[in-house]
C-alpha cells in the first residue's frame, strides 16, 4: 500500500503545492473537510475523511476526525499492533500535516463575539497533532507551513523522513498546541478578570505563563559581549506597532529608553516632551506647542540631552522637527509626524524616528502584562506603577496654591520615570533639575539643585518632589535653602513631625500621597 498522508489545515498557503509533489512521489491523500475540497479543486486525488471512517461530519464540523480509524492510524507501531490493524481495517497514516483553527486571531479581534471565539477552539486538530508527534518514531507531524519544502524535498531525496527530522518536527508540533491551549486558557480567564490558580488575583495569577514572540535580533545587549533581541507577547493587539520611519535600526538600549521616554511623556498633559539618557529622564515639559515643549525639556538639561531619546505625546510638525534636528539625539519617538517633519528629520542620517500608537498601559489605566525583572534563578512580577497624583494631601500649615499645586503634581508625575532616589524640581510645566539614582534623598536633592544652577535655573517659587519619603528634614531643608514653596512626597516616615515642622518654619507647603513611585 502507499503511504498516507493525512491533510487537516485551516492555514492553506503552499498546502496545495506540497500535497501535489506528495502524490508525485505516490503518496495517497485523506483530508478533511475545506481541505479536501481545497486539494479536490486543484485537481488531486483525495479520499475524504467521512469516506474513509463512514462516520459523516456531524455538528456543523466540530466531529469530524474523532475517530479510531484516524487515531489508530496515527498512533499504531505495525509492528506491535499488527493483530488491531488487522482486526478493525486500520491503515497506518505515516504522515500528518495539521494546523489549527485561528484562535488567537479571532480572540485578537474586538469585533469578535465570544461564541464566535470558541468555535475557534480546535478540538480535533491538537489531538491529531499530539498523536502524531507522540509516535514520531514512525509518523512525521507538519504544523508550519515553512516546513513543507524542507520534508518533500527529503522524502524527494531519500523517500522517507529521518529520525532528527521527526523528533524536530515532534517538538516544534508540542509546542505548537501548547502555545494554543495557553492562548485560550489566557482568553478565558481574562473574560471575567478570574486569575489561572485558585483566589489568585487577577493580574498575578499562581501560574504566569507568557507566550513571546521574537520581533527582531538585535545587533547586540547592553553591552557588545551580550546577545539580544525584542519578544511581543503572541497576538498583542499592539505588538509591531512601532514604526522605523528612518535612520539605523534599534538597539536593545534605544528601545529600553524609548519605552521610558514614551511612558514619561504620555504620563504628562499634551502637548508634552521627555529627553531620556541612560534610563533616566534629563528633561521634561509641557507647552502650547511640541516645539516648544521641546526646547523647555532641553533647557532643562542641554548637556545631558546629547545622544538621548526623545519623546512626544503627539504629532511631530515641521517646527518641531527643525527644533529636534539641531539636536544630536539617538531616537525621536512620537504618535506622528508631519510629512514635512520625517523629512526634515531624515536630514539627520543616524536619527531614528519612530512613529509609536498610545501606550496601551493609558488605554487600560495602568492593568495588562505584569512587569517582569529577571532574577539568578527566578522572576519577580509586579503590576504596573500608576499615577498617584490624585491622592494627596496637606499636611502643612500653609495650603499650596493652585500654581504650586499644578507644579507638584507635574513634578511628582515625571519623578515616577526617575531612579530612585529621586528628586525632581519643577515650576510652569517644565523641570528645572532632576536627581536620581543616588544612594541618599538628600544627596539626591543637592544633585537636582546643582543642576538647575548649570542650567540658569532660579530654584525661588518651584516644587519639589520626591518617589519616597523623606526620612529626615535635611532634604527638605537643602530645597528650601534653594527656594522651593511645596513639597510633594508619600509620607510615611517615623519622623514625618519633624519634617513636617522643618517645611513650617519655613513657610514650605507639603502634600502628602500616601503612595510611593520607587524605580529600580
Amino acid at each position: 500500500m502507499p503511504p498516507r498522508a493525512l491533510f487537516s489545515v485551516s492555514e492553506k498557503t503552499g498546502a496545495v503545492d506540497f500535497a501535489a509533489r506528495l502524490a508525485a512521489l505516490g503518496w495517497e491523500l485523506v483530508a478533511s473537510g475545506g481541505t479536501a475540497r481545497a486539494l479536490r479543486a486543484a485537481g488531486l486525488e483525495v479520499k475524504d475523511v467521512a469516506s474513509l471512517t463512514g462516520a459523516p461530519e456531524m455538528m456543523g464540523g466540530r466531529v469530524k476526525t474523532l475517530h479510531p480509524l484516524i487515531h489508530g492510524g496515527l498512533l499504531c507501531r505495525p509492528e506491535v499492533d499488527g493483530r488491531d490493524l488487522a482486526k478493525h481495517g486500520i491503515q497506518p497514516i505515516s504522515l500528518a500535516v495539521v494546523n489549527l483553527y485561528p484562535f488567537v486571531e479571532t480572540a485578537s479581534s474586538a469585533a469578535a463575539a465570544p461564541a464566535e471565539v470558541i468555535e475557534q477552539i480546535d478540538v480535533g486538530g491538537p489531538a491529531m497533532i499530539r498523536a502524531a508527534a507522540k509516535n514520531h518514531g514512525r509518523v512525521g507531524v507538519v504544523v508550519d507551513p515553512s516546513d513543507y519544502e524542507t520534508v518533500v524535498a527529503e522524502l524527494e531525496a531519500s523517500g522517507k523522513l529521518g529520525e532528527e527530522t521527526r523528533r524536530r518536527l515532534a517538538v516544534k508540533a508540542f509546542d505548537h498546541t501548547a502555545r494554543y491551549d495557553r492562548a485560550i486558557c489566557g482568553w478565558l480567564a481574562s473574560r471575567d478578570g478570574a486569575g489561572l490558580g485558585a483566589g489568585a488575583d487577577a493580574a498575578l495569577p499562581d501560574r504566569l505563563s507568557l507566550e513571546l514572540v521574537k520581533q527582531a535580533d538585535l545587533r547586540y545587549g547592553e553591552n557588545p559581549h551580550q546577545q539580544a533581541a525584542v519578544y511581543a507577547p503572541a497576538g498583542a493587539p499592539n505588538a509591531g506597532s512601532m514604526r522605523l520611519l528612518g535612520g539605523k535600526p534599534l538597539s536593545y538600549n534605544n528601545l529600553a529608553d524609548a519605552d521610558l521616554a514614551w511612558q514619561c511623556a504620555w504620563a504628562l498633559p499634551q502637548p508634552a516632551c521627555a529627553i531620556i539618557k541612560h534610563a533616566t529622564p534629563c528633561g521634561a515639559a509641557v507647552s502650547g506647542s511640541a516645539s516648544d515643549a521641546y526646547q523647555r525639556a532641553f533647557a532643562a538639561d542641554s548637556e545631558s540631552a546629547f545622544g538621548g531619546v526623545i519623546a512626544f505625546n503627539g504629532e511631530v510638525d515641521e517646527e518641531a522637527a527643525r527644533a529636534v534636528a539641531g539636536q544630536f539625539a539617538e531616537v525621536v519617538i512620537a504618535s506622528g509626524f508631519s510629512p514635512g517633519a520625517v523629512d526634515l528629520l531624515k536630514e539627520r542620517r543616524n536619527l531614528r524616528i519612530v512613529e509609536q500608537s498610545m501606550p496601551r498601559a493609558r488605554e487600560r489605566g495602568g492593568s495588562g502584562v505584569p512587569r517582569l525583572k529577571v532574577l539568578d534563578d527566578a522572576i519577580l512580577a509586579q503590576t504596573a506603577d500608576t499615577d498617584q497624583t490624585e491622592r494627596h494631601e496637606v499636611v502643612s500649615r500653609r495650603a499650596p496654591s493652585d500654581e504650586e499645586r499644578r507644579d507638584a503634581r507635574f513634578a511628582w508625575t515625571v519623578a515616577r520615570f526617575v531612579s530612585s532616589n529621586a528628586v525632581v524640581y519643577a515650576r510652569d510645566g517644565q523641570t528645572l533639575g532632576i536627581g536620581g539614582g543616588q544612594t541618599s534623598r538628600v544627596m539626591s536633592a543637592r544633585i537636582a539643585a546643582w543642576r538647575a544652577a548649570a542650567a540658569g535655573f532660579d530654584l525661588a517659587g518651584a516644587a519639589m518632589a520626591s518617589d519616597g519619603f523623606l526620612p529626615f528634614a535635611d532634604g527638605l531643608a537643602a530645597a528650601a535653602d534653594e527656594g522651593i514653596t511645596v513639597v510633594m512626597q508619600p509620607g510615611g516616615s517615623i519622623r514625618d513631625k519633624e519634617v513636617i515642622a522643618a517645611a513650617d518654619e519655613r513657610g514650605v507647603a507639603m502634600l502628602f500621597t500616601g503612595a510611593r513611585h520607587f524605580r529600580h
